[in-house]
């Protein structure tokens, strides 16, 4: 309702998806008052269940690569949340790790907001996928990151577990 609230004309939110409670929530809220606007998941390619559920019009199981990227990601949909998800939300937009790294050094250097990979996923999809949208709204949730990590990312070094 913030979202609303704060740009009214709003064309698109992107959300991570890790279990679907945010992501569906989110959808829920902004649906009942503005049918309109779009809801896209966001996911990691190592872990992408709803994208290849969503396509194939029911809840998979998907091949599952633990990484950085702790706060979402699983084989499989949880079997709630299949006929919400598959409701509200209008699609799953996966980005590759390196992007989410990406959008994670951009948060940090251009914005100093430290967040979780999960919580960078949705612009890295923001920047890296096809939504056609004028007016986009990415949830950037999540400061759990490793300081490891962290410097690795904002040194450049490659990080993709």
């Amino acid at each position: 309702l913030e979202i609303l609230e704060d740009l009214p004309e709003v064309d698109a939110v992107i959300v991570p998806y890790g279990g679907g409670g945010l992501s569906c929530g989110i959808a829920s809220a902004i649906k009942a008052s503005s049918p309109q606007v779009k809801i896209y998941a966001a996911e990691v390619a190592t872990a992408a269940p709803l994208a290849a559920s969503l396509v194939a019009g029911a809840p998979l199981e998907v091949p599952f690569t633990p990484s950085f990227i702790s706060g979402i990601g699983a084989p499989f949909i949880f079997p709630e949340m299949w006929p919400l998800a598959s409701r509200l939300l209008d699609n799953s937009l996966v980005v590759e790790l390196e992007q989410v790294v990406s959008a994670i050094r951009l948060l940090a250097n251009s914005h100093h907001i430290i967040t979780e990979g999960a919580g960078a996923v949705a612009l890295a999809a923001a920047l890296n996928c096809s939504v056609k949208a004028q007016k986009i709204v990415c949830i950037v949730s999540g400061g759990n990151l490793d300081t490891k990590t962290l410097i690795n990312i904002l040194n450049g070094d490659q990080v993709l577990t």
